[in-house]
């Protein structure tokens, strides 16, 4: 109980390093809002012929503070109850540990990878920019706060899959969107109010509002960009640039996986000797419809190369790993009802209780004194390095 002040501060930190996870520059921000009018103008002449009179405003809509984006926590739970919330299925989102091959073979199929990566400024793409690009689904970023979800939709909109099933809204949005440039795409991504919703179902519970000072530009920030295999191409999709990014052909019976590793691990190397501040997840096929499917197959249709006893055992694993993924589902669910839970007030009504009880001023210096001794011998080592 003595920790308490020191923990309390340790996970104020830890939650506003877990949200920087958005780097819209302030100057990239203001550039395109200023070209928001102009889009929409672009928006109605794409589908003047097409769209109703009724969804006139939806379109042209400014995206105002009330139709704010939140910030996204980069975690597998996270991106996949998002797929779940736009109504697609069939598809989940898995953390990637490691570059090693054998890690994603074991994620197989792998339809797209998403990368969470450190951003710096004037960082020259790794391929040529396509701009007009017919083969490939692309929206401009033109709204703040949302790379996350844009990364995310930027492998599902691309994926012609048999075991992933878009759901109505993401079909609807694809098609409304297929005639339009990517900036006329972006905006109506942000004036999409399922899809917005379903972002912001991931908004902590805000019951004070504080005016923070504008970051300055050498802020550490962090950017979502999106790796997918695209008719022969490998492509970047990052909705900060102008189209998408060809990196590389893929070769007849080449896997992907094998270009886009080398890629990945070089863009990690041109960064800081020591800088770990990356995250790499996969999205892939249900893992539990897979194994489902795979035990359907050997009950009904084993192959004659396996023994009656070597189907059993081969059945009783594949039924383990569905037990492991059910509870991976309920875990993602418990631990997203975390995120969301509002825990201001047990946190109040502990700190009244210890200061009812004379504990909390003793408590506080205690941990301030932790907190000055720390601060110091980080003061000292960095000295000590200098020297």
């Amino acid at each position: 109980m003595s920790n308490l002040p020191f923990v309390l501060l340790s996970l104020e930190n830890k939650i506003k390093k877990i949200y920087l996870l958005e780097p819209i520059v302030a100057e990239h921000l203001r550039q395109q809002h200023l070209r928001e009018e102009k889009i929409a103008l672009k928006v109605m002449a794409n589908v003047e012929d097409s769209m109703q009179p009724n969804n006139t405003e939806a379109v042209t809509k400014v995206t105002t503070p009330e139709d704010s984006w939140c910030l996204i926590e980069s975690d597998p739970g996270v991106f996949t109850e998002l797929i779940r919330g736009f109504g697609c299925t069939g598809a989940q989102v898995e953390e990637i540990w490691t570059l090693n091959a054998h890690a994603f073979h074991l994620l197989e199929p792998i339809h797209g990878l998403i990368f969470l990566f450190k951003w710096v400024q004037d960082d020259k793409p790794d391929g040529q920019v396509v701009r007009n690009c017919k083969d490939v689904f692309f929206a401009r970023q033109v709204i703040p706060n949302a790379c996350a979800t844009q990364a995310l939709l930027s492998i599902l909109l691309n994926l012609r899959h048999t075991d992933i099933d878009l759901g109505e809204t993401l079909t609807g949005f694809r098609q409304f969107c297929q005639s339009m440039d990517p900036e006329s795409r972006g905006l109506c991504l942000g004036n999409e109010e399922k899809i917005r919703t379903v972002h912001n179902s991931f908004a902590r519970p805000v019951h004070f509002e504080v005016e923070l000072p504008q970051s300055p530009m050498d802020d550490d920030v962090y950017h979502f960009v999106g790796y997918m295999p695209i008719n022969g191409r490998l492509y970047e999709l990052d909705g900060l640039h102008e189209g998408p990014i060809d990196l590389a052909e893929i070769k007849r019976g080449q896997n992907w996986l094998d270009v886009v590793r080398p890629i990945i691990e070089a863009r990690m190397q041109r960064y800081s000797v020591g800088e770990i501040h990356f995250n790499l997840m996969a999205v892939v096929s249900d893992r539990q419809r897979c194994y489902e499917r795979q035990i359907q197959l050997l009950v009904h249709q084993p192959p004659p190369s396996l023994s009656l006893a070597e189907r059993q055992a081969e059945i009783a694993n594949l039924r383990t790993y569905v037990k492991f993924e059910m509870e991976k589902k309920r875990r993602y669910r418990q631990e997203n009802q975390r995120r969301r839970h509002n825990y201001l007030p047990f946190i109040m009504e502990l700190l009244k209780q210890l200061g009812e009880t004379k504990q909390l001023m003793p408590i506080y210096e205690k941990a301030k004194q932790r907190a000055i001794q720390y601060q110091l011998q980080q003061d000292l080592s960095q000295y000590g390095q200098m020297q």
